[in-house]
């Protein structure tokens, strides 16, 4: 099995003006030797700047979400190919808050993820349990369900990446326990291999959900974690910097 590379990636959500730039260059400045690669994601009005920004660097830059369709009259929605035409490299679908807050299922995010792969943005995928669904013991079976009906077939030989992010762990400061992070992804890694075979060798799976350079380190060196979604720590450079280098 081939290892699949790290990936830390910033999700900015709806956070950041113009002058918010100054954290993404310094993201970039501060990088040295790290074997992680490095994203972050800016709200859609920041893109464009934020790839002109970082041009040259080692930074990719990404969208929060797209649309399925390539045009149309969806007033206020960003397609895959405006995210490319913009800088974006890669493109985070069906975070839980797009889950929850717009009642994406499956089947959308699934479309999604085609409409990424025809723009040749790369995909970061959100898959998480909410907490009635974990303390019912139901974790599992909901977040590998997830993974069969979020990636389509057409993933099959493209580069991608999975993010498991607990819904109740994203901004609440609580995280799983190492063991409880090591079998889910342990789990998600074994249904990638069911759907892909080893064309998903090369996937990595992020960990998500309140990750600080604090605890870092611990969950980046548990097994089959590949990289983090990071939410909150990623808008200051220095956290952001120190939990990049914690891989």
């Amino acid at each position: 099995m081939t290892a699949p590379t790290p990936l830390i990636a910033g999700n900015w959500k709806m956070n950041g003006l113009a002058d918010a730039l100054g954290e993404a260059r310094r993201v970039a400045a501060g990088l040295s030797g790290t074997a992680a690669r490095v994203a972050i994601c800016p709200s859609a009005t920041l893109i464009q700047r934020m790839s002109a920004a970082l041009a040259g660097s080692a930074v990719m830059v990404g969208g929060q979400d797209c649309r399925a369709e390539i045009s149309g009259a969806y007033t206020g929605d960003v397609s895959a190919e405006m995210l490319a035409d913009a800088g974006a490299n890669l493109v985070i679908l069906g975070h839980s808050e797009r889950r929850a807050g717009y009642g994406e299922a499956d089947e959308l995010v699934a479309a999604k993820v085609v409409a990424a792969l025809r723009a040749d943005l790369e995909p970061i995928v959100c898959v998480g349990e909410t907490l009635a669904q974990r303390e019912a013991g139901e974790a599992l079976s909901v977040v590998t369900g997830q993974v069969r009906g979020s990636l389509p077939a057409a993933l099959a030989g493209k580069a991608f990446s999975v993010a498991y992010e607990p819904v109740w762990a994203i901004g609440t400061g609580l995280t799983p326990t190492t063991p409880q992070i090591e079998e889910m992804h342990r789990a998600i890694r074994a249904t990638l291999s069911e759907m892909f075979g080893a064309a998903a060798d090369t996937a990595a799976i992020l960990y998500g959900g309140s990750v600080k350079p604090s605890n870092a380190a611990e969950i980046l060196h548990a097994a089959e974690v590949g990289g983090a979604l990071v939410g909150g720590a990623s808008l200051k450079a220095e956290d952001f910097l120190g939990i990049i280098g914690a891989i």
